[in-house]
C-alpha cells in the first residue's frame, strides 16, 4: 500500500490548510483512515481518524477546528484545518488500516505544517 500525502505548508495563526492523502496498491478493505502528528521532542499523536463505519475520532485539541472526511471510491482522506494555532506546528502523517485476516498499518511520508504567530 502506498500513501501519497500533500497539502502542508506555512500559514499564519488563524489561517487554514487542507491535507490530502491518497491510498493505492490494495484491493482489501481500508478500515480507518486518519492523520497523526509529531512535533520535535514529542510522541506521535492522533489528530483525527475516520472509520469505514463512519465513526470519527478527534483529538480534544482540534475539535471544532479540524474536519476529517474520506472518499471511499477514491481511497482518499482529507483534513481541513481551520483556525490554526502555533501549537499545531508538526509533521503530519497519513495512516490507514487495511483489513485482511488482520489489520495492517500503513504510514505515509510526513508533511510539514508550520503555523507562525
Amino acid at each position: 500500500v502506498q500513501l501519497q500525502a500533500s497539502g502542508g505548508g506555512l500559514v499564519q495563526a488563524g489561517g487554514s490548510l487542507r491535507l490530502s492523502c491518497a491510498a493505492s496498491g490494495t484491493t482489501f478493505t481500508i478500515d480507518d483512515m486518519g492523520w497523526y502528528r509529531q512535533a520535535p521532542g514529542n510522541k506521535r499523536e492522533l489528530v483525527a481518524r475516520i472509520f469505514n463505519s463512519g465513526r470519527i475520532d478527534y483529538a480534544d485539541s482540534v475539535k471544532g477546528r479540524f474536519t476529517i472526511s474520506r472518499d471511499n471510491a477514491k481511497n482518499t482522506v482529507n483534513l481541513q484545518m481551520n483556525s490554526l494555532k502555533p501549537e499545531d506546528t508538526a509533521a503530519y502523517y497519513c495512516h490507514v488500516g487495511v483489513v485482511t485476516t488482520l489489520t495492517w498499518d500503513y504510514w505515509g511520508q510526513g508533511t510539514q505544517v508550520t503555523v507562525s504567530s
